[in-house]
């Protein structure tokens, strides 16, 4: 495997900012397109000050991380005091190669190592509470930089996937687990970045998805479409899987539904269904341990539930609720929410209640903050029967201290 050609890190950025052309970035930043073609060569010039804190401000990323090498007997531009930094702490840039003069090189075996320690957290990741898986996959994100500082060919293009994936398995957390959108953009660009730098189309493709949740969620479609079509781009030079390209299709589904749009987000989903009748002669990645068909049929669900055909929504809901395996407990959780939200609306309260309890039994469990997320909505819709016995039981369950701290933290 050959390194990918290019400023894989600017590309990589620009990209997760919204500007899939190079002709829109020299727009935004009022160059002309050569410039920004040569900042993402293999050898990009250092940019001049007046650009240096454009740069930093359209990627939210210092120039070292956008893989420009500060000119020796330079100080570091104060631009970079400028780059939004998260809560949590900005993981470690990516190295360049090393030179031969540079650290000790790791052996081979290192890159084996490193990708068994983020197979562990992958499976970790279903049982584990996120609260306490979060730190060690940063850690482990923070080693495997590291390691990249001192490894060279196909040893630093495994350890790159490899912390790829560590890195989007933080975003995830970040996201889905913890919800905290703000923590979770800045890792999910750190993750395209080192998908670069392996150049595994088929992982960026996958990044690129899930940073597409992130305005889904907002409500945000322009930048929506945007991720989603640079994701279907890189998923095309996969080639990829019929399960990757159907979860393309759920993962559009969804943010097309919280968008407003639900005829769109039936149609996706139907194509969805269709891609996976069909099949591929692909393999799907191993690391992509999130969705099955069952998980397709979730995502149907509540886009039927969204688009108001409560009937179709019970029916799809229940049939995926059966073929889940038990221990599956955020997506029971998600699923119990939405049967809840169909009761809801379907102005049966006490069966909101029930399946709103069964959800809660799940996140026991395992805490999933976006299943959370589904039994608070049921419970705002269940504001006009507030003062039915069945929503008071729930509330004893809703509202113990600690769930009661965390609502009022958000």
């Amino acid at each position: 495997m050959t390194r990918p050609v290019g400023n894989v890190r600017l590309k990589s950025a620009r990209m997760a900012a919204g500007y899939l052309t190079q002709q829109a970035f020299a727009e935004a930043l009022g160059v002309d397109v050569r410039q920004v073609r040569r900042w993402e060569s293999d050898k990009p010039p250092w940019p001049h000050p007046d650009m240096q804190q454009r740069l930093t401000q359209l990627t939210g990323q210092d120039l070292e991380a956008l893989g420009f090498v500060i000119p020796t007997g330079r100080d570091r531009p104060a631009a970079k005091r400028n780059v939004p930094v998260s809560p949590r702490g900005a993981a470690a840039h990516l190295p360049a190669v090393p030179s031969q003069s540079g650290a000790p090189m790791q052996p081979a075996s290192v890159a084996s190592d490193y990708e068994s320690i983020t197979r562990s957290h992958r499976h970790l990741y279903w049982s584990v509470a996120p609260a306490t898986l979060h730190p060690a996959v940063r850690a482990h994100a923070d080693l495997g930089c590291a390691l990249l500082a001192e490894t060279a060919g196909r040893t630093r293009h495994s350890v790159a996937a490899a912390l790829a994936e560590t890195w989007l398995l933080a975003g995830r957390i970040e996201f889905f687990d913890l919800r905290e959108p703000d923590d979770a953009g800045p890792t999910l660009l750190r993750a395209l970045q080192a998908a670069g730098e392996a150049d595994d189309s088929l992982l960026g493709a996958a990044i690129l998805a899930h940073s597409a949740f992130i305005p889904g969620w907002a409500g945000d479609h322009e930048k929506v479409v945007e991720r989603i079509a640079a994701a279907r781009t890189y998923a095309r030079r996969g080639p990829a899987s019929a399960e990757l390209l159907a979860w393309l299709d759920a993962v559009e589904a969804e943010c097309e539904s919280r968008c407003g749009n639900t005829r769109t987000a039936l149609h996706l989903i139907g194509h969805g269904e269709e891609t996976l009748t069909h099949g591929s002669k692909y393999p799907t990645p191993e690391w992509m341990d999130w969705f099955t068909p069952v998980r397709l049929a979730a995502f149907k669900g509540n886009t039927q539930l969204k688009a108001g055909h409560l009937p179709q929504a019970r029916t799809t809901l229940l049939d995926a609720l059966d073929q889940m395996p038990t221990t599956e407990y955020k997506q029971r959780t998600v699923i119990y929410g939405d049967l809840a939200a169909v009761e809801a609306a379907a102005g049966q309260p006490e069966e909101a209640c029930r399946y709103a309890c069964l959800a809660l039994d799940q996140l026991e469990i395992t805490w999933y903050a976006t299943g959370m997320e589904r039994i608070r909505e049921v419970r705002r819709a269940l504001t006009p029967h507030q003062h039915d016995q069945c929503v008071r039981d729930l509330d004893e369950r809703l509202y113990g201290w600690a769930t009661t701290v965390s609502a009022l933290s958000r």
